[in-house]
């Protein structure tokens, strides 16, 4: 029998922001801003405590390639879970590492042939900044520190990773804290003026990065980019020739390239790898997000043997001074090897591009929209901005968006005045027209 007491016990979200401190989140802003708790999800719904269901389109913030509970990668974690847990890799190994490890080397056709692991991305881009630094230490060029960004660019919150990002919240709160670094600008097409396109953009870009390079060559160890989408950077797409252009301008003035393909990577823009539309591989790759299918914390920084040569040595000093406790977590590795294993076992790269193409027929409506403007897509990534005269207040239009969409069944982020979708890949052609629909329904709501 049902007290009467328990009527009052606090729910969950009371629990939760009473208790917990929420990510890139101002905690005062739940006050009028729903929190949601979360009770299951299944394919690409999620499910709340009251049993509404949400679909994701944002893949829960682009881990989620396969669903939730996907049968297979469960399976694949209970497996593992009856061998073993967790063991250190230091003067340790065990199979799911190395074989995620050639699995993923295979991908890149052996030019990027060795793995060194993490737990998130933010991680994976410090070892490959540090990395870097150490190599041209070890080559006798301690000058060669420094280290070049896009403009816009993002590549996480830890404060090596913070130095490389542009996003100016972030460099007001801790500005103070991180290392000087080269911003340089960004490809992003949207910049193209009447009679331009993307690849003139792109060759400009380029052309002022090779008059830094020219320059201050001397000093700079890399330059770091996110190949083709600049993904928190308001969805930002470019030309693929920017990543040939700098491909070759680092090869001339001897600076390594780091492809941040956390967010691009795994398929997202409609390859594997986002550097192989350019058909250029990078001196570091970095992956997290949907490498683990959205199940575990997992990320990873990818090199080239003339890299891990430099390490190798007898001297302990000389090797890489880099780890975490739950590098190379089995758990954590056979989830991303069940991810490899359905995209080669379902042709999801193939079935993508059939999938992306009705991405942009759900969309097809904010095409002709006289209030939206830079419609854009690269592969499962699609998005729009609102004209800025349409919003009344562009600060709380995201958080609009985002209540607006729940009352209509979707799940979405929308950053600044940029709506986009990035669903995970097991949506249904009628799923897929259903978030397109809704979508419009929740702009139309905020805007009216």
């Amino acid at each position: 029998m049902k007290v009467i007491s328990d009527l009052n016990q606090p729910t969950l979200v009371d629990r939760s922001l009473a208790a917990v401190w929420h990510p890139c989140t101002q905690m005062k802003h739940h006050e009028s801003f729903p929190l949601i708790a979360i009770t299951k999800g299944k394919g690409p719904w999620l499910y709340d405590e009251k049993g509404n269901a949400l679909l994701d389109c944002i893949s829960s913030w682009w881990t989620n390639l396969f669903g939730h509970s996907n049968p297979k990668i469960n399976q694949a974690i209970i497996d593992q879970l009856q061998k073993i847990e967790h063991v250190m890799l230091a003067g340790f190994t065990h199979q799911p590492v190395v074989e995620l490890s050639e699995k993923l080397a295979a991908l890149t056709n052996g030019n990027l042939g060795h793995v060194f692991y993490a737990s998130d991305g933010a991680s994976a881009v410090e070892i490959a900044l540090k990395m870097s630094h150490h190599f041209w230490q070890l080559n006798s060029k301690p000058q060669k520190k420094k280290f070049v960004c896009l403009e816009n660019g993002y590549h996480g919150e830890t404060l090596g990773a913070l130095a490389v990002t542009d996003v100016a919240i972030f460099r007001e709160a801790y500005g103070s804290l991180l290392q000087d670094v080269y911003t340089v600008s960004s490809p992003d097409a949207r910049k193209a003026k009447n009679g331009e396109s993307a690849e003139n953009v792109a060759k400009h870009a380029a052309a002022e990065l090779e008059k830094l390079l020219e320059k201050e060559h001397q000093h700079i160890a890399a330059i770091i980019v996110e190949p083709l989408v600049q993904c928190a950077g308001q969805m930002a797409i470019y030309s693929p020739e920017y990543l040939r252009l700098v491909r070759e301008l680092c090869n001339r003035y001897e600076i390594h390239l780091i492809a941040d393909e956390i967010a691009v990577g795994c398929g997202r823009s409609g390859k594997f790898f986002a550097c192989e539309h350019a058909g250029i591989w990078p001196d570091f790759l970095t992956l997290s997000k949907g490498i683990s299918g959205g199940y575990l914390p997992l990320s990873l920084c990818m090199t080239t043997d003339t890299i891990y040569q430099a390490f190798y040595s007898d001297k302990t000093q000389q090797g890489f001074l880099h780890s975490h406790s739950y590098t190379g977590n089995p758990l954590a590795c056979s989830a991303a090897l069940a991810c490899l294993k359905i995209f080669e076992a379902e042709n999801v790269l193939e079935k993508n591009l059939s999938r992306a193409q009705d991405l942009a027929n759900a969309f097809a409506w904010a095409k002709t929209d006289s209030g939206i403007e830079h419609w854009r897509q690269q592969g499962m990534i699609l998005a729009f901005d609102i004209k800025h005269d349409g919003i009344k207040n562009i600060s709380s239009f995201p958080r609009e968006m985002f209540t607006k969409g729940l009352e209509e069944g979707v799940l979405i982020r929308p950053i600044g005045n940029t709506i986009y979708v990035m669903p995970p890949y097991i949506l249904s052609t009628e799923e897929t027209m259903r978030m397109g629909d809704a979508i419009k329904r929740a702009l139309e709501k905020v805007l009216a």
